[in-house]
């Protein structure tokens, strides 16, 4: 059965560091990502990661203060998260696919309940 649980999140000020963990059931994926949403805001990706060679991609927004990576033997994702900002505040999803395709147009069909994370100025 395929699970993604999120953990991590919480609160912190403007300036900090927090990072999220996601826990994968042990299905094997393509590519895993991270996403966020604001409230009144669309869903938008974080970062991402191929599984087998771990090509990342980062959005523009959290280029040179976020890192995601990959623990295999732990099935395990992360996302560092430093230098935060109070626009970084967000709900914030673990997703995976396992379409190469899917991958490629950053299509996901599987996620986890998310986390909450709230930067204070």
């Amino acid at each position: 059965q395929v699970q993604l649980v999120e953990s991590g999140g919480g609160s912190v000020q403007a300036g900090g560091s927090l990072r999220l963990s996601c826990a994968n059931s042990g299905y094997t994926y393509t590519c895993m990502g991270w996403f966020r949403q604001a409230p009144g805001k669309e869903r938008e990706k974080v970062a991402s990661i191929y599984s087998r060679d771990g090509v990342t991609a980062y959005a523009d927004s959290v280029k040179g203060r976020f890192t995601i990576s990959q623990d295999n033997a732990k099935n395990s994702l992360y996302l560092q998260m430093n230098s935060l900002k109070p626009e970084d505040t967000a709900m914030y999803y673990c997703a995976a696919e396992t379409s190469i395709f899917n991958c490629r147009w950053n299509v996901y069909n599987y996620w986890g309940q998310g986390t909450q994370v709230t930067v204070s100025s």
